[in-house]
């Protein structure tokens, strides 16, 4: 479960930004999470309550998580197509079958609310 990891990263980002503003406490976490990023949500949201119930700065922190849609582009007309889950499975003008995505592999700390 490779979002433990990925939390623990989180978690030494948030104590540099704190220190770096003087605050004690983080309130709120709204992070960006792409669809295509292989990002399990569940299990990023389940490593964040855990890890942050032993650490001061961040125990009481909620975390909000955006999932933004990916645009879809066909690789025969050019039509352009969006999704928040999955890839579709063809062309909605032409039926081709390869799409490519435009995005929607981040994972990115949008904002920090602290006290």
């Amino acid at each position: 479960m490779h979002e433990i990891s990925l939390v623990q990263g989180l978690l030494q980002q948030l104590h540099s930004i704190a220190k770096e503003n003087s605050v004690s406490r983080v309130l709120k976490v709204t992070m960006v999470v792409g669809p295509l990023s292989g990002v399990v949500v569940d299990s990023f949201t389940f490593g964040f309550e855990i890890l942050t119930k032993e650490d001061e700065l961040v125990r009481e922190a909620k975390l909000e998580i955006i999932i933004p849609q990916v645009t879809f582009r066909c690789s025969s007309c050019d039509e352009r197509m969006q999704s928040s889950d999955e890839r579709p499975e063809q062309c909605a003008k032409c039926s081709e079958t390869l799409l490519i995505p435009d995005g929607g592999d981040d994972l990115i700390l949008q904002r920090v609310e602290m006290e």
